[in-house]
């Protein structure tokens, strides 16, 4: 008799960002509906999250539990740097017990929002290089990728990707942006962002209310000079915007894709005070769809915001921080309804918003017809990984 596969999960899980865990979730129900005798272990940054909520065995990512904050001193830096040669040992050990190692989804290649390449990246790298020396596949799914302006990082990442077994982008440009970094991609697939195979709820609709997804949004690496300025406008532009909705009576209910943005819902609802306004209270993807799918339509800057908001065929206007926002309003037959988070025209926004619930009928009826073409891409991604990778085991 074949024993249980060993699948570990790997990545940014249980730390706060919707969006991961929302990819996460999705990979876990696979498994659990296809896979249901495997032994399920995850390496993650926020492991008593995630083994209490999943009920799963858990291993922190980091040996130094303060790898994501800025080192304040000597002793500081002294710790990070001897946990990296700590996590050298802690992921290989951790890899060599599984049979394959699922990266789901997320950003991990990319490099949109101010990243260091001795975090993530290089722990990424130390997944993929473990697998290879200890023989464990390492697939990364429906993941994001993005060609970095950093010189160290853009190695780090390539290098992280080339070395893993399986490699499949939520996008055309993720694709191109792993060739670009000297990555073969040739047997590489495009297939969509994983949080489309989540269930979609069903709630009842509060008549002409517009859900606003918000984010802490400070621009890239190339602008930590001025990130408070850019944080600062941004702040301004959606503050302006949602005073605007509820001069005209409308019900307004903020999002959020971290928790990170919870301090941009607090600024908005102290600076306008209105009981038009609410907060929903969501500390997981299904939550956020759950919570969306009671407005009518959405503006939104987190990228998997966007997505929830899609997922339910709601008209949706994104006002995003890198290309993959605009590619995937693009494919879901929505790419006129997009605005830079870096740079919004707000005459623009207004506009933009008018027409997009002038036609709401006609834009929602788009969005359904695409949306079950993602669900089904994804089931068709699902079974090329039990076909190659679960059925006998990958040793």
């Amino acid at each position: 008799m074949t024993p249980p596969a060993r699948i570990g999960l790997f990545g940014l899980l249980g730390s706060g960002n919707l969006g991961n865990d929302g990819s996460f979730e999705a990979v876990l129900g696979y498994l659990r509906t296809e896979h249901p005798d495997a032994a399920i272990s995850v390496m993650c940054g926020g492991p008593e999250i995630v083994a209490s909520r999943y009920g799963l065995e858990t291993t922190a990512l980091n040996w130094y539990q303060g790898e994501y904050r800025t080192a304040s001193g000597p002793l500081s830096i002294a710790m990070k740097a001897f946990g990296k040669l700590v996590d050298i040992v802690r992921t290989t050990a951790w890899v060599r017990r599984q049979d394959v190692v699922i990266v789901p989804g997320m950003g991990v290649l990319e490099s949109t929002l101010p990243l260091r390449p001795w975090g993530f990246p290089y722990a990424l790298l130390l997944l993929s290089a473990s697998g290879r020396l200890v023989g464990t596949k390492v697939a990364l799914v429906s993941v994001g990728a993005s060609v970095s302006s950093q010189r160290v990082t853009r190695s780090v990442i390539g290098w992280a990707g080339r070395l893993a077994s399986f490699r499949s982008y939520r996008d055309e440009p993720s694709r191109e942006a792993m060739r670009a970094m000297g990555v073969d991609v040739t047997n590489d697939r495009v297939y969509p962002d994983l949080a489309f195979a989540l269930p979609a709820p069903s709630e009842p609709v509060l008549p002409r209310s517009v859900g606003v997804g918000v984010m802490a949004y400070r621009g890239g690496n190339e602008d930590r000079a001025r990130a408070d300025d850019i944080y600062e406008s941004y702040v301004d532009n959606m503050t302006r915007f949602v005073a605007r909705l509820v001069s005209d009576g409308r019900p307004v209910r903020l999002f959020i894709g971290d928790q990170a943005d919870r301090q941009v819902v607090d600024e908005i609802m102290r600076e306008l005070e209105s009981p038009l306004i609410a907060a929903a209270d969501t500390s997981t993807l299904d939550e956020v769809m759950r919570a969306m799918s009671a407005v009518e339509t959405v503006v939104a800057t987190r990228y998997h915001n966007i997505l929830c908001a899609l997922k339910l065929a709601k008209p949706t206007l994104s006002i995003g921080y890198a290309s993959k926002n605009e590619v995937l309003m693009t494919t879901l037959g929505l790419g006129e309804f997009c605005q830079s988070a870096r740079e919004i025209d707000f005459d623009a926004l207004v506009g933009q918003f008018a027409e997009l619930e002038s036609r709401a009928g006609e834009l929602s009826g788009i969005v359904a017809k695409r949306g079950a073409e993602q669900v089904r891409l994804l089931d068709e991604q699902f079974a090329e990984l039990s076909a190659a990778f679960l059925p006998m085991g990958v040793r």
